[in-house]
């Protein structure tokens, strides 16, 4: 191999190697790994190494492969039983609520900067898309109610498709088209997309449940690729892959796969390899010079996002979406405060940048900014405003992805439950759970020692369980688990069902 060849494979691998370490260290500091990312791609760009890099259409098109992975990803890992209660409300915050942040947002940018009103919607189309990666990333490390976790983690799945559409409708130079024509247009891009994905989805589960694939490790390229397929197909149709990609990955991730497990655990470090690579694009691409100047728009337009449009979104979103009534204003609160932007908002805007858009370049420098200061701010916010808003659900149960054979054939899930200080489960006997048959504590680690326990065991607060449950008999199981850690072994005398309210 060439000289140039090699340093290019060398600095490739030690890119990917900092970046897997940087996880670490980002976790242990309280610092979103996409930060890191972002600073590897800068350092070795033209004002730290000197690569220079400026194709923005080469970005755009890659950042659209990276996206696809995340959001196949967070597809194939969400269950149905807990997106099925809020679907109705993250539907219309990925659409009326996205309506209504750009309208907010534009007309803000509009007044405030003096910028045109089609750059001004332009800017709140790139920011009004939630990031499904910072999503998917950080809310999972928190103990929530399932409610809010599946509205934000649904809403930034499907959020993407809407979006595209407008961002490339405002970027083009002229409208050929009445407006209510453009509205048509999206929604049966939408409508085609999603109806493509349930089919792809719905095919490929099938024949994933009857192929006699020769390896195991090919169960997970399939299922990746059958995601791919179904973007494709979305694109050739005119659809709308993004949201093709998510429920495609959705029908797929809740059928009885074979090698669910390695499905899953495959669907993971791809979509980590895509995550680091695309962070590291964007922060190859951005010029550090420009970003000075870029910090007023972008502090203008973050407030009118943070502090108005997406409060006013969430509002109206959850006005017309009937579930959205067990939230509460505190739920509505985090929500809004969890509105989580990341690389999307950054690869939305090369769209512009590529098509050569009047005023593009200070977008795309203004959207950086924004994105950075936005990730310090909310990120490393969200467990306090959950504590704040009282929506921390320490008693939640988290699955735990560990690669067992016994458990594949079982259909079972691992969970870990903690006992939380004020959790009712202290004091509470093994047998006195009265988990349903098919559900069993099977490891109780207590003061850093794990044991196995007997059904007179005794729960301590600290403690923490591992509970090994079938997939028919998952959601009782957390459901029984939520109750008594609410009202004590006596949960069903005070009529406490378990059923998440949040």
């Amino acid at each position: 191999m060439s000289a140039g060849l090699d340093l290019a494979l060398l600095l490739g691998a030690g890119v990917l190697l900092v970046a897997v370490a940087a996880v670490r260290l980002s976790t242990r500091l309280g610092l979103p790994s996409l930060l890191v990312y972002l600073l590897i791609g800068i350092a070795i760009g033209e004002s730290g190494l000197g690569i220079r890099f400026d194709d923005a259409e080469l970005t755009r098109t890659l950042g659209f492969c990276a996206l696809i992975v995340i959001i196949a990803e967070g597809g194939l890992t969400a269950r149905w039983t807990a997106l099925r209660p809020v679907l109705g409300l993250s539907a219309t915050l990925a659409t009326l609520g996205v309506a209504v942040s750009i309208a907010v947002v534009g007309t803000v940018v509009h007044w405030a900067l003096g910028l045109d009103w089609r750059l001004a919607l332009l800017y709140g189309a790139v920011l009004s898309s939630t990031d499904a990666a910072a999503v998917f990333a950080t809310l999972r490390r928190l103990r929530l109610p399932p409610r809010i976790v599946s509205t934000l983690e649904a809403e930034s799945g499907m959020n993407d498709a809407p979006v595209v559409l407008l961002v490339v409708l405002l970027s083009t130079a002229t409208f050929s088209h009445p407006w209510w024509y453009e509205v048509l247009v999206v929604g049966y891009e939408l409508a085609a997309g999603a109806a493509i994905g349930i089919a792809v989805g719905a095919v490929g589960r099938w024949l994933l449940r009857h192929a006699a694939l020769p390896s195991a490790g090919l169960y997970p390229i399939a299922a990746v690729g059958l995601t791919v397929l179904a973007y494709a197909a979305g694109a050739v149709v005119h659809a709308s892959g993004f949201l093709a990609v998510y429920v495609a990955g959705v029908v797929l991730g809740n059928g009885r796969l074979p090698h669910r497990r390695a499905v899953l655990g495959f669907a993971d470090g791809l979509a980590w390899l895509a995550q680091i690579g695309l962070f590291v694009l964007l922060g190859l691409l951005v010029s550090p010079d420009e970003l000075v100047a870029a910090l007023v728009p972008a502090l203008v337009v973050g407030g009118a996002l943070l502090l108005l449009a997406r409060p006013v979104s969430v509002w109206i979103s959850a006005l017309a979406a009937r579930s959205a009534r067990r939230l509460g204003w505190r739920g509505q609160a985090f929500l809004s405060w969890a509105g989580l932007r990341g690389a999307v908002p950054i690869v939305l805007a090369t769209i512009p940048l590529s098509s050569a858009a009047p005023g593009a370049d200070g977008l795309f420098n203004a959207v950086f900014v924004l994105v950075i200061i936005f990730t310090l701010v909310q990120a490393g916010t969200l467990a306090p405003a959950a504590r704040l808003l009282g929506v921390t659900a320490p008693a939640e149960a988290a699955e735990i992805h560990v690669e067992t054979a016994p458990l594949e054939r079982m259909h079972a899930d691992l969970l870990q439950i903690d006992v939380a200080p004020g959790s009712r489960l202290a004091g509470v006997h093994i047998d006195e759970l009265r988990l349903p048959v098919g559900a069993s504590v099977t490891l109780v680690v207590r003061d850093d020692a794990g044991f196995v326990p007997g059904p007179d065991t005794r729960l301590r607060t600290g403690d923490s369980l591992l509970i090994v449950a079938t997939a028919d008999v998952r959601d009782v199981a957390e459901r029984r688990m939520r109750a008594v850690s609410r009202r004590g072994r006596l949960a069903r005398w005070f009529g406490e069902d378990g059923v998440d309210r949040a």
